[in-house]
């Protein structure tokens, strides 16, 4: 698979000495969607600004599209568009000149038919003549979109794009990023809703003070590295759970109606069996049985206390 991004051993020091790279090596696929979790300052928006040659960085090699982002600066950053955290726009332009001047800046000829199309999939051609300071924050961060994808980019860094946005604008978002994954762009993703690259990356890469501690596939995370989780639902409510089953490091619900038990997937005993048989001696009586998959939070969140120690 052809590498449209490679970042070999790139170190970014500030000038109060904080290391937010360190030594930090990755490759993004083409045309993949690519989740990128930490933590607030793990290095997450660093990384992205490095890479769109926002900020200089001071050892290592980054290229896009096999051009080194120092001496090819102008095509590399002709090749990108960046949805940035804050919603900073021109207040007394409207929606139309202000995409329009976008594409204009990297040097792209006039194509009306094409910010048409950019803004009607949008859902912001209805507001084309709107002064930005007009619209809603949602719709001024559709227009943050508008202008990253302006000059037709082969990528795209979303950076936190659905902070303070709501529900239903945020699953629209997540429409359009699809389409334009089938349209071949690559699609890099930082969030803080988890369940959002649970839902539609293709790969995540975690990364923690400044180094990237593990990039493997979605569903292959959340098989090799993910726990399963067993509800079990009472006939009746127990007060506490029984001194002989303590080892089994169970929960109990508020309303002491069902028990939580956590169990390794890769194991070769889940010691559900076991459990089972030791709820029947006490006498615990069963009303139902379920397991649920653990999330890709709680792998993160795992992680990163690995990482830690």
């Amino acid at each position: 698979m052809n590498n449209i991004i490679k970042i070999e051993n790139v170190t970014k020091i500030y000038k109060n000495n904080l290391k937010a790279l360190d030594n930090l090596s990755l490759d993004i696929h083409e045309g993949e969607i690519f989740g990128l979790l930490g933590p607030n300052g793990a290095g997450k928006s660093t990384l992205i600004h490095t890479i769109c040659g926002i900020l200089n960085f001071n050892e290592g090699k980054i290229t896009v599209n096999n051009h080194d982002i120092i001496k090819d600066y102008r095509i590399t950053r002709s090749l990108i568009g960046i949805v940035p955290q804050e919603l900073n726009l021109e207040a007394f332009e409207t929606v139309w000149d202000n995409v329009n001047y976008s594409r204009g800046l990297y040097g792209k000829s006039k194509n009306h038919q094409y910010i048409e199309s950019l803004l009607k999939e949008l859902s912001l051609w209805d507001k084309k003549d709107s002064k930005l300071r007009e619209l809603s924050g949602g719709m001024k961060r559709r227009v943050l979109i508008a202008k990253a994808l302006s000059h037709e980019p082969k990528i795209l860094f979303l950076d936190e794009p659905t902070a303070s946005v709501d529900v239903e604008l945020r699953k629209d978002m997540w429409e359009v990023v699809k389409r334009l994954k089938k349209k071949g762009v690559t699609i890099i993703l930082t969030t803080h809703y988890i369940e959002e690259i649970e839902s539609i990356g293709d790969r995540v890469g975690i990364i923690s003070d400044g180094k990237i501690i593990l990039v493997d596939e979605k569903s292959r995370l959340i098989n090799k590295l993910g726990q399963k989780i067993l509800n079990i639902e009472l006939s009746y409510k127990l007060d506490k759970i029984p001194e002989n089953l303590e080892s089994y490091n169970l929960e109990i619900n508020d309303e002491g109606t069902i028990l939580t038990y956590v169990y390794d997937t890769k194991g070769q005993k889940t010691g559900i069996t076991s459990l089972l048989t030791e709820l029947k001696n006490n006498n615990i009586q069963l009303k139902d049985i379920s397991t649920k998959q653990s999330s890709l939070e709680s792998i993160f969140l795992n992680l990163l206390k690995e990482n830690k120690k």
